[in-house]
């Protein structure tokens, strides 16, 4: 089956100062469930421009104790890769993020993009859409979705909040025009 969340935000703040707060964003003391983020891979296209970054981020494991009496869900961590393609000319960067735990069992995938917005060259637009879907666990794949749609919605509004916390520290008041 499978749930979609979709998200869209407007942050009035100059597209470089977005994505600056963005990578920088995690570990953070506000969403404690990011244990560690570490860069992996990272260079640039010489011809383009275009900065690529490959991301690993250790997760506190948020199931619910109650499912963890499952024994593939009792691991107190999981891992999540990030890749990201920065384009500075374009003013865009698009990242696509998954779960590598649980790969045999569930699929998260997340498709992001922080582009100048439409509205105001000085104000950024973020797109994203995440995806979980459970397979192979039989009358348990229905309550994880629904858990996972609720903390992917979460995760996101939380995420939101995160960054205009950051850029506000950062930048000051937001760019009102």
């Amino acid at each position: 089956m499978g749930v979609t969340v979709d998200v869209r935000q407007v942050y009035q703040y100059p597209f470089e100062q977005v994505v600056s707060s963005f990578l920088r964003k995690y570990p953070n003391p506000m969403d404690k469930n990011v244990i560690s983020v570490k860069i992996v891979e990272e260079r640039k296209d010489e011809t383009t421009g275009i900065i690529y970054r490959k991301r690993i981020a250790i997760c506190k494991n948020v199931i619910p104790e109650i499912l963890r009496k499952v024994s593939i869900l009792k691991i107190p961590s999981i891992q999540l890769e990030e890749e990201s393609w920065l384009n500075l000319q374009e003013r865009n960067m698009a990242i696509r993020s998954h779960c590598l735990t649980w790969t045999q069992y569930a699929s998260m995938k997340e498709e992001s993009v922080f582009r100048e917005s439409m509205e105001n060259p000085n104000w950024t637009e973020f797109i994203q859409r995440g995806r979980i879907s459970i397979t192979g666990a039989g009358f348990l794949n229905y309550i994880l979705e629904t858990f996972a749609s609720t903390f992917l919605r979460q995760g996101a509004q939380k995420g939101i909040r995160i960054m205009e916390m950051l850029l506000k520290e950062q930048c000051g008041a937001p760019l009102v025009e």
